[in-house]
């Protein structure tokens, strides 16, 4: 019996890569408007090299930049970029269509609900905290916090213990393949890939580990009721051949 649903946090609940992107548009924009003497185009690949080398994490993505456009540091255009990086991301920051309606309905259904993300925990709490959000989720796991990332089984598995689960009393829904899904049916989780986001045709090899694919998150409910019917029709067919 399915007693728990964890999520992904990152373009599964909250819709970040649209985000990330304009943030980091308006950003150059912001420095370019203030004085550095660069084309946008060049800025901007240079940043998203930076960000593919260094990761979303690091905080000096604009210090580095001046070097790699070999310029001399200077802390006005640094800022600019700073402030309009997250100036817009406080302001367009926004929940994935469909996720508070879902979440909502799953409480409402019983369900205990929970997050299995990657990241810093401070972004990561920035996020459900500015979303309000948190009143929903009865477990959070945020890889930085347990010293392991997915897919490695371990934050799946301590998700489960928090929980008191099993591995078959709980679903893992999450819009990467790899990490979320591979990982979470390597515990033995029923897994729910949410073909969303920049990942939405990326690492199809993993695809077989995916027990059910949705487009939208307010198929889940539904999801939800299919499973415990096959449950239901498997247990009865069961005790039929036993007899």
């Amino acid at each position: 019996m399915i007693k728990a649903v964890f999520f992904d946090l990152d373009d599964t609940i909250v819709d970040t890569t649209r985000l990330a992107e304009m943030a980091r548009r308006n950003a150059i924009e912001n420095m370019i408007r203030h004085g550095l003497p660069a084309d946008f185009d060049t800025a901007y690949g240079e940043l998203l090299d930076l960000i593919s080398e260094y990761g979303s994490n690091f905080s000096r993505h604009f210090d580095y930049l001046l070097r790699r456009l070999e310029l001399p540091y200077n802390p006005k255009w640094v800022s600019a970029g700073v402030i309009a990086y997250h100036n817009t991301k406080i302001a367009y920051l926004k929940s994935v269509r469909g996720a508070r309606r879902t979440l909502l309905q799953l409480k409402k259904e019983g369900y205990i609900l929970g997050i299995i993300t990657d990241g810093n925990p401070v972004k990561q709490w920035e996020k459900i905290l500015r979303l309000e959000l948190d009143e929903y989720f009865d477990h959070v796991l945020i890889s930085d916090e347990l010293g392991v990332k997915k897919p490695h089984p371990r934050i799946f598995r301590k998700a489960l213990q928090r929980a008191d689960l099993k591995p078959e009393e709980a679903v893992m829904v999450g819009d990467r393949l790899y990490s979320d899904i591979y990982g979470a049916k390597r515990v033995g989780m029923t897994t729910v890939w949410f073909r969303y986001g920049k990942y939405a045709d990326r690492e199809l090899e993993y695809l077989d580990y995916a027990d059910l694919t949705i487009e939208r998150l307010e198929e889940i409910p539904r999801v939800l009721r299919g499973l415990e019917i096959e449950e239901s029709e498997a247990g009865a067919d069961k005790e039929v051949h036993s007899d």
